[in-house]
């Protein structure tokens, strides 16, 4: 029989709601747990099921910790600022606020709709000023300790969106909202002085449960670089012994340097154009590389290109050998000191352009074939035309040519980052205002912070001005202002901050939502904080989760919070695919709705499938003819109440089921086997009726273990039962380690040291009992007319003489 999912769910729903079981409470004497999943951006497409799959991992794992005795913040919010909710404003006419205030209503009915435990008293949102706020006042705190600050610099800036992008938005060379590629454009940009946290960040993730591969994302990331900067002289330059600094991971190698690369955008070149013969060369390759973006001039498998500056060369410092010098698009200014020392002996992009350029070719470490390729083992021979370091390994070359460079004065040893500052700005309407003001007289001064927050005025038109401004710098009542240092005359910031701002500190608001001092109270942070478990989206491990480290990271060293690092676990799901197996887009018509697949289904029936569909952490395609099995599965659960007998304990057939079940179910939860899980549940109800009972408290035990997973119809069940305890308020199920093994075994009988057949006795029975059961069996028993005598080694075999 088929069960009435809606009444049931709509119920359910009703129930918790008044019963307020979600609702986390401050500073109980219960020990604490903060389940958090990355709060939605509210599109107007509403939920997707890629959302479902990564909130339902911590919806069981919270629903369970509840059952545990803990008191469970499981909070929900919206990261509502960004370009797709500006655009769809400007298409149809409608402003940013009504549109993102229409599908935060969509989407918390959806959410509801499938029965998530969040606490709704605790909801955020970044476009709410009284929330934005405190995101303003932490910038206002980092540009007050010089970790906020303007630039000019080339920067990632996508055509079609009309925005700067950080590094973190344009990998692979494309706008991570539109898919555009990038071009470099420079710009006045603010940026977050994020690699001043490189290290912290880095330690950091030794004190933290991170998945290994989100740990590499994020190491791989900041890029950490142990090597020296070096000192070339320079010949033809504007002043006497004019010096470019280079920075080399293998100064090792400094005998095989025989050419030098700038970026173009190198300093040097401005300062000593006059001296440059082929400076018209220059200029025209400098614009043809403003035309391509980060990943187009740096990826390794590029042509190279590049023009020698004529009339200038460097003189190596280790043997005084004058080297050409060139610029090339491969080498950008941001990384190190945007010139490097060029071995092609052992670099393969070095390598590459040597030959390109016909120059010469040194090999100062052995074991390679440097006629064929570069030689790049740095384990593999030792140095060779290296002077005082012939015969050394590597390491040890390493050593003696830093501490020698560092001696003499032409270098020094320097940690490098590849991990750039944050760019910080956009220029679009629908993000939070830079509290900054201009003034003639006191440069850039912040917004007083007892006039926060600086609302974001409203406008009726959001396009960018001519000259690709934000539409604020149209406002004149927003932009022209007194300055709060000295009175005068002064202009506001028309940028806006990135969508990423709201989201990197949205956990802590979550502690204290409507706190009007703070951005959370101190105390209350140290109860519930840090986060214990936090599940996400690998594409976001370089993004927002890099990014909330750094400014709670920040917060802590200013005293803001009391603990260092964000999340103490982070977890991340696979990507549902679309039944053809490949990624779910509108364009290719796969798109999976929920809200048509509970109508059909019921929330229930897509919990169970969302979980199970396979391994949680590897993308899985999507199959409706498997959300039909869950449903029948579902059905023969609700059918249990046929079989249930009124015995509130276990049977003895049942026992070690129940138990197994029980440590089973629970060790798969907290190992996010939650398809396993599943899988172990749908076994049991095989045993189940395959026996043809169940009793009533095994029944109460399953449903326990299966209410994180289909909360609503466990529910319906136990009332049926006759509890008067809903499930949400009742224990989660403890199994006995004595019951994990069956009580009776399957003895092997021998006859004069012949097996002859087995026999099912209690583990501990004496002889008496086993010889019992072997007369009782007829075919045993027909073999022993004339018995001699009995070996019973115990829990092992019996052998009768005949």
């Amino acid at each position: 029989m088929e069960y009435d999912f809606k009444s049931i769910e709509q119920k359910w729903q009703g129930v918790w709601e008044k019963e307020k079981i979600c609702e986390a409470v401050d500073f109980s004497d219960k020990p604490k747990f903060y389940g958090l999943i990355e709060f939605p951006y509210p599109s107007g497409n509403g939920l997707h099921v890629g959302h479902l799959r990564a909130f339902t991992s911590i919806e069981i794992i919270a629903r369970k910790r509840r059952l545990e005795g803990f008191n469970v913040l499981f909070p929900i919010g919206f990261d509502a600022f960004g370009l797709p909710t500006e655009n769809y404003a400007m298409q149809t006419g409608k402003h940013p606020r009504v549109v993102t205030d229409d599908n935060i209503a969509t989407f918390t009915r959806q959410l509801k709709a499938f029965g998530y435990s969040f606490d709704y008293s605790r909801v955020v949102d970044t476009t709410d000023k009284d929330y934005y706020k405190w995101t303003q006042w932490i910038f206002i705190q980092l540009f007050k300790r010089g970790l906020a600050y303007k630039s000019k610099a080339y920067v990632n800036y996508c055509e079609k969106c009309k925005v700067i992008l950080a590094n973190e938005e344009s990998q692979g060379g494309v706008c991570d909202r539109c898919g555009s590629a990038v071009i470099q454009r420079e710009k006045n940009v603010w940026f977050l002085k994020i690699r001043d946290y490189a290290e912290k960040l880095l330690d950091g993730l030794n004190d933290v449960d991170y998945l290994p591969r989100v740990k590499t994302e994020q190491i791989n990331w900041i890029g950490k670089s142990q090597g020296a900067e070096i000192d070339f002289k320079v010949k033809g330059g504007v002043v006497p012994d004019a010096k470019i600094r280079v920075f080399t991971t293998r100064a090792d190698t400094l005998f095989g340097v025989t050419f030098m690369v700038i970026a173009p955008e190198h300093p040097f070149i401005s300062e000593n154009e006059k001296n440059i013969r082929n400076m018209r060369e220059i200029e025209d390759y400098r614009a043809e590389t403003k035309k391509k973006n980060e990943f187009e001039r740096t990826r390794v498998n590029k042509d190279k290109t590049g023009v020698r500056l004529d009339g200038v060369s460097a003189v190596n410092p280790v043997n005084g050998r004058e080297i050409p010098v060139f610029i090339s698009d491969y080498v950008t200014l941001d990384y190190g000191t945007g010139a490097v020392m060029a071995v092609p002996a052992h670099d393969t992009r070095d390598y590459e352009f040597a030959k390109k350029f016909g120059l010469d070719i040194i090999e100062v470490i052995s074991g390679g074939d440097i006629s064929k390729e570069a030689y790049t083992d740095i384990n593999g021979g030792v140095l060779i035309n290296s002077d005082f370091l012939n015969g050394r390994s590597v390491k040890d070359a390493l050593k003696k040519i830093t501490a020698r460079l560092t001696e003499k004065g032409l270098g020094n040893v320097k940690v490098n980052y590849n991990m750039k500052d944050w760019a910080f700005n956009r220029q679009r309407y629908w993000g939070e205002p830079i509290p900054i003001v201009y003034c003639e007289k006191c440069g850039a001064v912040p917004v007083p912070e007892s006039e926060l927050p600086l609302v974001l005025p409203p406008l009726d038109s959001y396009k960018q001005t001519e000259n690709g401004e934000s539409p604020l710098a149209n406002v004149e009542s927003f932009v022209n202002c007194k300055c709060p240092v000295c009175g005068a005359p002064a202009k506001r910031e028309t940028d806006t901050m990135p969508q990423w701002a709201g989201s990197s500190w949205y956990y802590l608001r979550y502690i204290d939502p409507k706190n009007d001092k703070a951005l959370a109270d101190f105390e209350k942070l140290k109860y519930f904080g840090p986060v214990d478990w936090y599940n996400g989206g690998m594409e976001h491990v370089t993004r927002h989760l890099i990014y909330s480290r750094f400014w709670n990271h920040f917060l802590y060293d200013i005293g803001a919070v009391p603990f260092k690092e964000p999340y103490k676990k982070r977890t991340a799901q696979g990507l549902v695919l679309g039944e053809n197996g490949v990624k779910m887009s509108k364009s290719l018509g796969n798109v999976v709705s929920p809200d048509s697949l509970i109508k059909e289904a019921g929330a229930d029936v897509l919990r169970l499938y969302i979980m199970f569909m396979g391994d949680y952490e590897s993308p899985v395609p999507w199959s409706n003819a498997s959300i039909s099995g869950c449903r029948r599965f579902l059905d023969r659960v609700y059918n249990l109440l046929t079989l249930t007998d009124g015995n509130e304990g276990y049977s003895k057939k049942h026992t070690t089921l129940i138990n197994r079940l029980i440590k089973k179910v629970g060790e798969d939860i907290e190992a996010m086997k939650f398809n396993t899980a599943i899988a172990a549940m749908m076994a049991f109800i095989n045993e189940i009726y395959s026996d043809g009972y169940i009793s009533k408290g095994e029944l109460k035990a399953f449903l326990l273990l299966l209410y994180p997973f289909v909360p609503h119809l466990a529910e319906e069940l136990n009332e049926r039962l006759g509890y008067d305890t809903i499930l949400a308020k009742s224990a989660y199920p403890k199994y006995d380690e004595k019951n994990l093994e069956d009580s009776a075994f399957e003895l092997p009988v021998q006859i004069n040291g012949k097996l002859k057949g087995t026999v099912i006795v209690e583990k501990d029975a004496d002889l008496a009992a086993v010889k019992a059961a072997v007369l009782g069996n007829p075919s045993l028993s027909a073999l022993l007319t004339d018995i001699k005598k009995e070996i019973y080694i115990p829990k092992k075999i019996i052998n009768f003489i005949v």
